[in-house]
């Protein structure tokens, strides 16, 4: 990554954490400003989860590992990762009609992880998202194994956990994601 990319990812994610303090109560900038230039490969990340729509910000302190946590904060699922479906599986098994790949293919490729349900509903505490869209979650081995993955959105002023065929994919289904810094 370039230096000027760095300066103005930097530059980016510093005034959405300005003007999203909610998000991160008892969290200044200078301790993310601290970790993130010490991350080159956080920084790459992060960089991908912008080019792709993502709007990372800062949601909160992991408490295992004591690392700033990042999460796709657009308003929508990332208009950069939409109408995939699921995972490989469930793109080879598509005879027709295949979309362009998988969430968790493009997931593992921009170095973030899918949201699991309680952090989906955790992200959903700070702000409403997934309003006109959808998002792939991390699905139970299970329900895989059935041929099914769960995805969340907002409507009604509630948030619903769905599923669908891991095959599926729609214009309005991404997916979010984290990462820890």
């Amino acid at each position: 990554m370039g230096q000027t990319s760095s300066a103005e990812l930097i530059q980016n994610l510093k005034v959405r954490f300005i003007n999203n303090p909610s998000r991160h109560p008892r969290l200044d900038w200078s301790t993310v400003y601290d970790r993130l230039t010490a991350n080159d490969a956080a920084l790459r990340t992060l960089l991908r989860m912008e080019e792709t729509g993502g709007e990372p910000d800062v949601i909160g302190v992991d408490a295992a590992s004591g690392q700033v946590i990042f999460c796709d904060c657009s308003p929508e699922s990332p208009a950069g990762r939409r109408s995939l479906c699921f995972d490989r599986a469930a793109l080879d098994a598509r005879k027709e009609n295949k979309p362009a790949g998988c969430a968790t293919e493009r997931a593992a490729e921009i170095g973030i992880t899918l949201l699991n349900e309680d952090e989906y509903r955790a992200l959903q505490a700070l702000g409403q998202f997934d309003r006109k869209t959808s998002s792939w979650i991390q699905t139970p081995d299970r329900i895989r194994k059935l041929g099914g993955a769960l995805f969340c959105d907002r409507r009604y002023d509630t948030v619903f956990t769905y599923h669908n065929g891991a095959d599926s994919y729609y214009a309005a289904r991404g997916f979010r994601g984290r990462l820890l810094v």
